[in-house]
Parts: structure tokens; C-alpha cells; sequence
């Protein structure tokens, strides 16, 4: 049991630590018999949390961070470990020589505003929160703290000047003139592939021809292909069916049949039957496709936004919308596309209007019919 007594003039705390090994801890010359309750109960505390450290082996917030980043390497994609990396790097020098343990929600609500206040960009800080979260998530796992201070610090709020991503969408007369200007019968289909199903250029990449259903005409996205590695779907959504037109499945077909065979039985392989790599598609047809049709130049990931925009152009339903695209929830889908829909519509007032009066308008006519 823990106890306080006095030694030679100073207050001793004598205890077991929660492996029954038994320890002292002796308090600053002058301390009073109050500071050492005090300081007593939050070492039973820690005991029963089970997450006491003598001081001297308390880790600092760097050393943490460090065996976080170690654990993630088999976690994440090598793209992803080297944006924690980066972050760790370059943003959390105030933090670094702090012991895990005296990182509290005000000095992470401190680090949060000093980085906003200092300019950071809005998107930039919530990936850096994000950083920081999971860093005190895995100390309070491995038992160096008991919560996690950042969960309750307050998040940074937009302050109406935050930038929206650069989204370039192709017209449908774009897009033909963009389909027609590339020869190659292996890159025509990618292009329209990326433009009629919305796929990330990953998924398109690891794309083989057995997750094709052609009877049902969807594809199966399983896996992608992302930086000289493959990896299974980001989500739980992103594994998913999406729907192909007839043209769309006719353009495959006529390409299966052109397709040199590979070991990986890939839909858009290079010539020694790999992966594509994405720096060489760009250089060598995607941009060189858009001069040609005298479109501006776009990334490719604007391909699968002007697919998601020209559904939203014909009304279709926001879940559907989602499921194809593979977003977690429709909420992601309406935060990246809000912008596209219309804030004017005029039809959908007069669709309400007849649902509610058209049946109600025929019954007010035939009574007053009937008191004529």
C-alpha cells in the first residue's frame, strides 16, 4: 500500500509499482505534507490505470512518435508513411522534448492555434491533427497515458477564405474531342474506362480482366496499384461494383481482344506485362491527348470528378452517386461536389408542388362541382 512519510526533513512516497517492485519517490525540499497527498493520490492513480512510469522512463512526445511511425510501416502505404513522416518532421518541434504524459488538451489546443495563427493551411493542419491524434492514441495503448488529449481539444473552424480543390471537369463535347485525339487503342480505353466508371487511376492500374462481369456489366474493383505497390482497397467502399454502359463494355471487349496476355492478367499492362507507370502515361499520351484536342490541361484525377459531376448534372441519386465512386458515406461525396448542384431549381419546386396539389386540386374541383 502507498504511503507518505518523512525522511531526513523531505516527504518520501513509498510504494509498489504495478509490477510489485518497490519504489520511492522523494519530493522537492520545502514540500508540504498537503503537495505530497496530493502527489500520492495521482501516483495511485496511475497504478490503478495501470499505466504508472517512474519519471526517468516516462518516453518524450519524439521518441513516441517515432515508434508510432515504426509500427505504421507495415500498416500504410509508402505514400502515406512518408506524409506522417513529413509531418513528424517539420511541425512538431514545440512538442518533441515534452513528456508524453504532460501533453495536456490545453497545451494541444496551444499547438493547434500557434500552427493556424502562424498560416498554415486549414487542410494541411486537420492532416497534422490527424498526425498528432493518432500518435496519443498509441501512447494511451501502450499505456503511457490514460486518455488522449487531443480528442477533446476544439478543431480548427474554416474562416470563410479556405480553398476548395481545383476541380476541372470536361464537357461531354470535351470529352470526345479528348477521346478522339488518342490512337492508342490500349490508352483510348483507359481514358474512357477513367471517365465512364470514375475509378481512381490506382484502381485502374491494377485492374484484371477476371473482375469483369459481363453479364451483368459491372467491374469489381479488388486492389490498386499505387507507387510501384500493390494494395487492397483504401476502404471498405472503395471495394466495390461499379456500373458500365453497353458502349463502355463494347470498347473492353474489343480491347480484350487486341491485349497482349500477361502473368497478371492485367486489363492495362506495359510491355514487359506490368503495371503501367503513371509519370509515362501522362508524358507520353494524357497530356499530349488534351494539346492535341486543345483542351487545358487537367490531371487525371479530373477525369473521375467529371464523372461524378455529370451524374450529378442528370439528377442522379447522392448514395448511388457514392457507392460508385466508393466514398465512405454520401456526406464525403456532397463535401467534394456541393458546389456542382444547382442552388436554383425551379423543377424540383414544381415536382413538390404537383405531388402535393395535383390529387388534393382534382377532389377541391369535384366538390365544388358538387355544390353548384
Amino acid at each position: 500500500m502507498a504511503k507518505v512519510a518523512k525522511r531526513r526533513g523531505r516527504y518520501v512516497i513509498d510504494f509498489y509499482d504495478n509490477r510489485g517492485k518497490r519504489r520511492w519517490k522523494t519530493l522537492p525540499e520545502g514540500s508540504t505534507k498537503k503537495k505530497a497527498m496530493e502527489a500520492l493520490r495521482e501516483i495511485e492513480d496511475q497504478l490503478l490505470k495501470g499505466i504508472y512510469l517512474p519519471a526517468k522512463k516516462v518516453p518524450l512526445f519524439s521518441d513516441v512518435a517515432q515508434d508510432w511511425l515504426e509500427y505504421k510501416k507495415a500498416n500504410v502505404r509508402a505514400s502515406t508513411l512518408q506524409m506522417y513522416k513529413g509531418h513528424l518532421e517539420n511541425h512538431f518541434s514545440m512538442l518533441d522534448d515534452l513528456k508524453i504524459n504532460r501533453i495536456t488538451t490545453a497545451i494541444a489546443e496551444k499547438f493547434i492555434n500557434e500552427k493556424q495563427n502562424n498560416g498554415m493551411n486549414i487542410t494541411t493542419l486537420r492532416k497534422v491533427i490527424v498526425t498528432f491524434n493518432q500518435v496519443m492514441n498509441y501512447s494511451v495503448r501502450h499505456k503511457y497515458i490514460d486518455y488522449n488529449p487531443v480528442r477533446d481539444a476544439e478543431r480548427p473552424k474554416g474562416q470563410g477564405g479556405e480553398e476548395q480543390e481545383d476541380i476541372k471537369i470536361l464537357s461531354p463535347d470535351e470529352i470526345k474531342v479528348f477521346l478522339d485525339a488518342e490512337d492508342d487503342q490500349k490508352f483510348h480505353t483507359l481514358f474512357m474506362m477513367a471517365i465512364l466508371s470514375g475509378a481512381r487511376r490506382g484502381e485502374l492500374f491494377g485492374l484484371k480482366w477476371t473482375d469483369f462481369d459481363w453479364i451483368n456489366k459491372q467491374v469489381h474493383i479488388q486492389r490498386t496499384y499505387n507507387n510501384g505497390a500493390w494494395y487492397k482497397p483504401k476502404s471498405k467502399t472503395s471495394n466495390r461494383k461499379i456500373d458500365l454502359s453497353p458502349m463502355m463494355i463494347k470498347e473492353l471487349r474489343k480491347w480484350k481482344f487486341a491485349c497482349p496476355p500477361s502473368e497478371l492478367d492485367l486489363v492495362f499492362p506495359n510491355k514487359q506485362g506490368q503495371p503501367i507507370t503513371h509519370s509515362n502515361m501522362l508524358r507520353q499520351h494524357f497530356w499530349p491527348a488534351l494539346k492535341k484536342a486543345e483542351i487545358q490541361q487537367i490531371r487525371f484525377h479530373d477525369l473521375r470528378h467529371t464523372y461524378a459531376s455529370l451524374f450529378i448534372e442528370q439528377g442522379e441519386n447522392i448514395k448511388y452517386i457514392q457507392t460508385q465512386l466508393g466514398h465512405s458515406s454520401p456526406t464525403v461525396t456532397l463535401n467534394i461536389y456541393a458546389h456542382l448542384m444547382e442552388p436554383i431549381n425551379q423543377e424540383a419546386a414544381c415536382r413538390l408542388e404537383n405531388a402535393i396539389f395535383q390529387t388534393t386540386g382534382s377532389k377541391m374541383v369535384a366538390e365544388t362541382n358538387q355544390g353548384r
